[in-house]
């Protein structure tokens, strides 16, 4: 089959779903394509909006998550508007078989081009957040993968029929894997600042990193290039790392991980069994998403407060006991979840467009 994967660069997360399930379908055997939608669709406009997105969230939270609270029984289906002309271009270039959304408005975009058609093109929506936020719902979606049981039960509560919600978890690369830890050796914190790099500011707390006994630090400063450059060689027990698409190999050597609790990051996490320790995230989908990982303990949380934060790392890096009891949740979580629930949401969707 031909599919086709739509997507948005509002932050990696969206993409790196895009990517993994691209991994997925091309391994069953079909033909997967992705498209960044605003991209394609507003080639003028589409780095401005990504430029201002990442302001936001960077510096304007607090208008993000009033945003995001007013709409959560709202599904703006009417902002998938402005790609609908793309969108027309698009899916004539392509005929795909299937139609796979990795964001909330390209989803809005596809249903409503499948009513106005009218299209008979099957959508699959991908769920990228641990959230049941009315934005991904959107009439004629033929499935919905999401993360966890809690978020089928949120849409199904908003309408969505229970056969059109896959419990499939945020979906990662098969790259990601179990590893084997020897705790008996120098511990290893993995620190990541998401796509963006976003770290402390202040020397302290590294030289505070940097002074912890048996612990070596890496940290993946992302597209922060300053930040990587005044880290870099500094430190000896720190490694800065740039921006890479090899995470899963510092995955699999860390005790530890300290992080801000993004969708993929934690479900990358948790194939890969590595205990985190989430930054106290203050974007409403993040909250939910950490809420999700302590609530299951497969987490902490730091505060960001340097002194706080030095100090829930000192407390969970070297316990061996809580380390092994957050792994072992993982192992749980993930033994719920289905890889390859994706391709098997696509073959029934053709299947039943064929059958019509």
């Amino acid at each position: 089959m031909n599919i086709l994967i739509l997507t948005g660069k509002f932050g990696m997360g969206h993409l790196s779903a895009a990517n993994a399930l691209r991994e997925q379908l091309v391994q069953d055997g079909h033909r997967a394509d992705i498209v960044d939608l605003f991209e394609y669709a507003l080639p003028d406009r589409a780095p401005a909006m990504y430029w201002w997105f990442n302001v936001l969230v960077t510096y304007g939270g607090v208008f993000y998550n009033i945003y995001h609270d007013l709409t959560a029984n709202d599904s703006g289906e009417n902002r998938g508007d402005i790609l609908l002309g793309g969108l027309d271009r698009l899916l004539d270039e392509y005929a795909p078989d299937v139609v796979v959304s990795t964001h909330p408005i390209c989803s809005a975009a596809m249903a409503k081009y499948r009513e106005d058609a009218p299209s008979d093109i099957p959508l699959v929506t991908c769920v990228t957040d641990v959230t049941c936020h009315s934005e991904w719902i959107h009439p004629g979606t033929g499935c919905y993968l999401v993360a966890e049981e809690s978020v089928r039960q949120g849409l199904i509560a908003k309408g969505v029929e229970p056969d059109r919600v896959a419990v499939s978890g945020i979906p990662v690369s098969g790259r990601f894997r179990p590893a084997r830890r020897d705790s008996s050796r120098r511990r290893e914190l993995l620190i990541m600042g998401g796509g963006l790099g976003l770290m402390p500011r202040r020397d302290s707390f590294y030289q505070a990193l940097d002074a912890l006994p048996g612990v070596h630090t890496t940290i993946l400063t992302g597209k922060n290039g300053k930040l990587f450059q005044r880290l870099n060689g500094r430190y000896e027990h720190i490694e800065a790392v740039p921006f890479t698409t090899e995470v899963e190999k510092y995955m699999a050597r860390a005790n530890l991980m300290l992080s801000k609790p993004g969708g993929i990051t934690c479900f990358e996490a948790i194939a890969a069994r590595l205990p985190i320790l989430a930054w106290q995230p203050f974007l409403k989908q993040e909250q939910e998403n950490a809420d999700f990982l302590v609530g299951r303990g497969m987490a902490r949380i730091a505060a960001k407060e340097e002194s706080a934060c030095l100090a829930a790392i000192r407390e969970l890096i070297y316990d061996d006991r809580a380390l092994s009891s957050m792994e072992r949740s993982m192992d749980a979580m993930a033994s719920r979840l289905s890889r390859t629930a994706a391709c098997a949401v696509v073959r029934a969707l053709a299947g039943e467009e064929v059958r019509a």
